[in-house]
């Protein structure tokens, strides 16, 4: 079984810039570290790349691997290679996840953010996590869903996508 980073979840830095990853999200990282050892860190790959606007984004070992294996892919000519490279390649640090499930987010880090300490939301995406700020979130993510929904009509069903694409 494939585990899927999924959810959102609360959560905190304070100003030395200790964050805690929900166990739900921990597991997720645990099973995408091959080096992992029970009791041992985690390793796990922020990217803040400059095409991530409001929020950072945090994968597993293994995925972090499938996304270099697929730029590696690219034509070497491919103009889109250097960006690519520059923003999930150049712009992404390594992270450790302690015995107590915490990751220290660098302040630079916290800074693009906004929030050198306060309120997060970690918010899964199948492959990642991202992480925001708990108001922006709420405006930005809150605000994009409701547009999104307000064209749909009243008993939109989102599997109807889903059943959609297998058609296709």
């Amino acid at each position: 079984m494939v585990l899927r980073f999924t959810g959102e979840h609360d959560s905190k830095v304070d100003s030395k810039g200790r964050m805690s990853i929900p166990a739900e999200l921990r597991r997720v990282l645990e099973a995408g570290d091959p080096g992992h050892a029970p009791g041992e860190p985690t390793t796990c790959y922020l990217l803040y790349g400059d095409n991530l606007v409001e929020s950072l984004e945090v994968y597993s070992v293994d995925e972090y691997e499938k996304l270099v294996a697929a730029i590696d892919e690219m034509d070497d000519d491919d103009e889109e290679k250097e960006f690519v490279t520059q923003y999930m390649i150049a712009q992404v640090q390594t992270l450790s996840v302690d015995k107590d499930g915490r990751v220290v987010l660098p302040l630079k880090r916290r800074e693009k953010l906004g929030v050198p300490e306060g309120e997060l939301i970690l918010r899964g995406a199948l492959d990642h996590f991202e992480i925001w700020k708990s108001d922006r979130y709420e405006v930005t993510v809150k605000d994009r869903s409701a547009r999104f929904l307000a064209g749909k009509g009243a008993n939109y069903n989102p599997r109807s996508a889903i059943k959609k694409k297998k058609k296709d």
